[in-house]
């Protein structure tokens, strides 16, 4: 189970990745991927393609989903893996939390041009495969195609993190909330890329302890957003908490995402992976 090369956290067009769900599909099957779910952001509408797609390529299959969170005032994410998509508490809880991202989109050009940046709404629109799922990663493409910065990364760290000019905070979903979405609709929930959320000892304890009692499942362990010091260090946590592990690239676009789809390095054991108890909810190829 550990050498299963499974890549259970990526994005296409239906949120902010920069490829569509059948060119994923086909990537990851180039790069050995066996295993594979799309967990594109408070968003299950490229689900029935993906895993088309999936069985195209030869490949298995897990429903996927990134639900936002807000917890301690901090912006969290878990993924769901394996959960019917048409679940209608789950649909609709999802369109709660998409609701807000357009008129943040606004509130974010509105910032940017008090920093001398003009047309950043309609620039972020124009990356947007999805309207409807307009975020900071299109503000960061169109800042970058017009020249303002030379990368995304360095968009984030100039203007759109907490303290710089083009911030600006959203309430998302409550962890409960999130949890029970997922649990609800048949799946397993995931805390993903922990190491990105820079909680203290005690809130990180805090958001564990928390996310178990709610009937969270499982944490990313191995991921593209980790560094192989976090790999360790949320091995421990995963088994201090009786968690299950997972693993995934959180590959976004070509260009921008450090670690491709499939080429991240297996689980350490003892950890049990997430895909051993969702074996049932596999969509085989």
């Amino acid at each position: 189970m550990h050498t299963i090369n499974a890549d259970l956290h990526c994005h296409s067009t239906v949120s902010d990745g920069t490829l569509e769900p059948e060119a994923l599909a086909a990537r990851a099957a180039r790069n050995g991927v066996q295993l594979w779910a799309l967990t594109d952001h408070d968003e299950v509408g490229g689900q029935a393609r993906a895993a088309a797609a999936a069985r195209a390529q030869g490949l298995d299959y897990l429903t996927g989903v990134e639900v936002s969170v807000t917890f301690a005032g901090v912006s969290v994410h878990v993924v769901g893996l394996g959960f019917d998509p048409a679940d209608a508490r789950l649909r609709e809880g999802l369109a709660r939390t998409r609701d807000g991202r357009g008129e943040r989109a606004h509130q974010i050009a509105a910032e940017l041009a008090k920093a001398g940046i003009d047309g950043a709404y309609e620039g972020a629109l124009a990356h947007a495969g999805n309207p409807r799922m307009i975020a900071r990663t299109h503000f960061a493409r169109f800042l970058v195609d017009a020249g303002v910065c030379a990368d995304t990364d360095q968009v984030f760290r100039r203007y759109l993190v907490e303290g710089k000019p083009g911030y600006v905070p959203h309430r998302w979903a409550a962890l409960g909330d999130a949890v029970r979405w997922i649990v609800d609709a048949g799946g397993v929930a995931v805390v993903a890329h922990p190491g990105r959320c820079r909680f203290t000892p005690t809130e990180e304890y805090a958001l564990f302890s928390e996310f178990a009692a709610h009937g969270g499942r499982g944490v990313e362990v191995v991921t593209g957003s980790h560094t192989p010091a976090e790999y360790a260090k949320y091995a421990d946590v995963a088994q201090e908490f009786g968690l299950l592990a997972s693993r995934g690239s959180d590959f976004h676009a070509p260009a921008e995402s450090r670690i491709d789809l499939g080429t991240l390095p297996p689980l350490p054991p003892p950890l049990t992976p997430v895909w051993a108890e969702l074996q049932h909810r596999v969509q085989r190829a």
